[in-house]
């Protein structure tokens, strides 16, 4: 797994121009890669709060936490091959990406308390702005997240 930073897109925060904070890393797929990725989120969120001073909040972060968890899990269960993860973090927001080389674009479920499994689009939906993009190898998963004041 490599991890890269890139610091290159400006945000607007009080009035000054900040960059965002931006992190990439791959997985292969496979037990663990969701454990990974959280462990990978945490390191983020960490940098976040201390390079940029951002206030988050528990709740805030275990939301980032959660749906890094459900795009990894659903990527790792529904393509074929490895998944891309990329984290980019405001003050005010972040947001959680996923590329992955599956062909079926994910779909949430109706409501159903009795079903085992399957939430996850809809977890992810109640937390964040959620746009899916194919892309030439697969599809792109994004999911913004609003950081509590």
């Amino acid at each position: 797994m490599t991890d890269y930073f890139d610091e290159a897109l400006p945000a607007r925060c009080g009035g000054a121009t900040m960059e965002p904070l931006r992190r990439v890393t791959h997985y292969s797929g496979g037990t663990g890669c969701s454990a990974q990725a959280r462990a990978f989120a945490e390191a983020f969120l960490t940098r976040l709060r201390q390079k940029w001073s951002v206030a988050l909040d528990r709740v805030s972060a275990g939301d980032v936490l959660l749906v890094v968890s459900e795009l990894i899990t659903n990527a790792d269960r529904h393509s074929p091959g490895p998944c891309v993860l990329e984290l980019e973090g405001t003050p005010r927001q972040v947001t959680v990406t996923v590329y992955d080389s599956g062909v079926g674009v994910p779909r949430r479920g109706p409501r159903d308390p009795a079903r085992v499994g399957g939430h996850g689009m809809e977890i992810v939906d109640a937390l964040a702005e959620v746009t899916v993009e194919r892309v030439p190898v697969g599809k792109r998963v994004s999911a913004v997240l609003t950081l509590r004041a």
